[in-house]
């Protein structure tokens, strides 16, 4: 809004060419996102209480997580209006990109948002069917797949994608690229979800996440960072910057009230949106397949899942008896039965999922 609004303005006022600087409205946006969290924290945490919309604690879970027993869910609430907002004062509208981020945004929310209403409010203990969860995800990820594939905006790359470590190396997957990016946002959207289980550390990884994506974005947007380094030139894609670095001040600001003892949850609200923003933006940016080492902590915490489940399912059919492989999946709960203190966990994870943001960010340039 901003930038529609004032930069035209520059010929009569000549400070206001700052606008056109995605570094300054990035920055800004960030900044605004921490405030408005901080300001609808509060507000929303007392409102959840008072309606008792509180986390049921599952019973075969953790012994030292049932104290969390009543703590506010449906936190992601606070994400999702801490960056919406900032990103309509301090966003490029008019950019393909922004709209499409923003779509993402909503469209995931409102699936965790519907998921947490049935479970918390309506006590129905499945929540969103898992089947209809699903296919909202699927639906999005094709949709967003043609769009790519079919529309003349995106012509240039619409069915490639790079390979991490190799400069100008890419695949192209053809008319099947649209199924790619379906496996991609249901994939990110379903990994985060199953990491969201410790205070403050599904906030934190992504938050992690987000600045190096922010960076991505703006060396893909630029036709000479991007030339320099030898990996793809998208232009409009630096505006991604601000979206970024929007959610990456709105999870601070959540992480103020998400870390031990968290004081609220985000619930399916957050995590089901933020694993599929993250999926999308490495769609917009062709680094879909770089995403699988950025996020490799999510990576490990969906196939701690997909292990065991599959393992207790071979066993009890082939032995008469299930039998585990981790003490308890997804993995967090495993290192936490075998004694870790929960912030033990979530900072550990953390340097990791810096260390794999590093790793990330140095793939550009080497071969």
């Amino acid at each position: 809004m901003f930038y529609e609004l004032l930069y035209p303005l520059k010929s009569i006022f000549s400070p206001l060419n700052i606008f056109q600087y995605i570094t300054f409205r990035a920055a800004m946006s960030a900044i605004t996102a921490l405030f408005i969290s901080f300001l609808v924290g509060p507000v929303i945490i007392r409102q959840l209480k008072k309606k008792h919309i509180r986390e049921i604690v599952r019973q075969n879970g953790p012994s030292t997580h049932l104290s969390k027993e009543g703590t506010p869910t449906m936190g992601g609430i606070i994400i999702l209006i801490s960056v919406v907002i900032p990103m309509l004062l301090w966003g490029k509208l008019s950019n393909i990109y922004t709209l499409i981020v923003l779509v993402a945004t909503i469209w995931m929310g409102l699936i965790g948002f519907i998921d947490d209403y049935l479970k918390v409010v309506k006590k129905l203990k499945q929540g969103l069917v898992a089947k209809y969860k699903l296919i909202g995800q699927i639906l999005f990820g094709l949709i967003l797949g043609i769009i790519i594939y079919f529309s003349p905006h995106f012509k240039e790359f619409n069915s490639i994608t790079s390979i991490p470590f190799l400069k100008s190396a890419e695949i192209d997957m053809g008319i099947f690229y649209i199924l790619f990016v379906t496996l991609v946002i249901t994939g990110s959207s379903n990994a985060v979800n199953l990491t969201d289980g410790l205070d403050g550390l599904a906030a934190g990884l992504v938050g992690i996440i987000t600045l190096a994506l922010s960076v991505i974005s703006y060396i893909t947007g630029r036709v000479d960072f991007s030339s320099y380094l030898n990996t793809i030139y998208i232009p409009g894609t630096g505006e991604l910057t601000v979206y970024c670095m929007t959610l990456s001040g709105a999870l601070l600001g959540f992480l103020w009230y998400n870390c031990k003892p968290a004081e609220i949850f985000m619930g399916d609200t957050g995590s089901l949106f933020l694993g599929g923003v993250i999926g999308t933006i490495a769609v917009l940016i062709k680094k879909e397949l770089l995403l699988v080492l950025l996020g490799g902590i999510f990576v490990v915490e969906a196939l701690s899942v997909l292990i065991q489940v599959s393992y207790f399912k071979y066993t009890k059919k082939k032995y008469g008896e299930g039998k585990r492989v981790f003490l308890m999946a997804p993995i967090h709960h495993h290192f936490e039965m075998k004694g870790w203190a929960e912030t033990k966990v979530v900072t550990r994870f953390w340097i990791i999922g810096i260390l794999l943001a590093l790793i990330s960010l140095s793939s550009f340039k080497i071969l």
